[in-house]
């Protein structure tokens, strides 16, 4: 497939040198399992190329699971991402997969990973290192195989120095860094997206 076959077919629009350099690294880094880092303003497509990498990979027949960050309040991400047994907390009726599971075999983009809150940090280190974690209320863990690709609109680097995200999970997730740049940098392919939405 070309580069030019690529945005085609996924979708992603612009004819500039960030978007074709862009597009060169993603078809390399896609059919690995290796974890990726999109960077990128508040709409510059982080969810485009997230996408893009997960359908060009091996993984494309399985799940893509996206999970925005900031949008679960605190006391429920960590629910959210592993799952819980049925009674192990107020409200839990019944038992419940998260995230991790639902995406086994797939891949789980974790969209707005910079407001992760510290504690569910740590057990997302776990879960990328050793590939295994336990629901919230159970005994047994449970193992998966799950490609992550995280993105964040925040300089994670700047977060780490402020002691607001985990070095070593910071280490952990940027195996590739990809920064998307904004519209404002790249004008050339303003009227490709401006016809495109027309």
């Amino acid at each position: 497939m070309t580069a030019e076959e690529f945005k085609e077919k996924f979708g992603i629009v612009g004819r500039s040198r960030q978007i074709k350099d862009l597009v060169d690294i993603v078809m390399q880094v896609a059919k690995s399992d290796i974890s990726v880092l999109i960077y990128g303003e508040s709409g510059t497509g982080k969810e485009v190329f997230a996408r893009a990498i997960h359908d060009y990979s091996s993984r494309a027949d399985e799940k893509l699971v996206s999970v925005n960050c900031g949008a679960i309040p605190e006391g429920i991400l960590e629910s959210e991402l592993f799952g819980h047994k049925k009674g192990s907390f107020t409200g839990a009726f019944e038992d419940r997969k998260g995230y991790f599971e639902i995406a086994d075999k797939g891949t789980l983009f974790l969209d707005e990973i910079g407001e992760m809150p510290l504690t569910t940090q740590v057990k997302l280190l776990r879960v990328l290192e050793t590939k295994e974690f336990m629901r919230i209320g159970s005994e047994i863990t449970t193992k998966v195989n799950v490609r992550i690709i995280a993105a964040s609109n925040k300089d994670l680097q700047e977060e780490v120095d402020a002691k607001r995200f985990r070095k070593d999970l910071y280490f952990r997730l940027k195996a590739v860094s990809l920064t998307i740049p904004p519209l404002r940098s790249r004008k050339e392919d303003i009227h490709l997206l401006a016809k495109n939405f027309l």
